[in-house]
């Protein structure tokens, strides 16, 4: 059974940084290409950032390039996401997910098939 727990969310201040944490088990870790999405109040889940498999591809969307950087450790079954000069625009529920495609990163949700529960971001202004 797939188990993804994200961790790490919080509240912070417009300008500070937060790093999440999503820890997977019941998988073979290594052998998937991994994503972060949000989710806000009355909006629709949206893309974040994605890594494939070894780490060595990435992707961004176009509103946190530049602050926020995706990275795994397949030794720890974990991926993290450091977002950092964080906007009141980024609070929302952060979720990871399992992609379908292990060396391609998805942008729509429709490419990933495990999530976890989510973790709340909150940037006050």
């Amino acid at each position: 059974q797939v188990q993804l727990v994200e961790s790490g969310g919080g509240l912070v201040q417009a300008g500070g940084s937060l790093r999440l944490s999503c820890a997977a088990s019941g998988l073979s870790f290594s052998r998937y290409s991994m994503g972060w999405f949000r989710q806000a109040p009355g909006k629709e889940r949206e893309f974040v950032a994605g890594i494939e498999v070894s780490g060595t591809i990435t992707d961004y969307a176009g509103t946190v390039k530049g602050r926020f950087t995706i990275s795994r450790d397949n030794a720890k079954n974990t991926m993290y996401l450091q977002m950092n000069s964080l906007k009141p625009g980024d609070t929302a529920v952060y979720y990871c997910a399992t992609g379908r495609s292990p060396f391609r990163v998805g942008i729509s949700p429709t490419e990933y098939g495990s999530w976890g529960q989510g973790t709340q971001v909150t940037v006050s202004s």
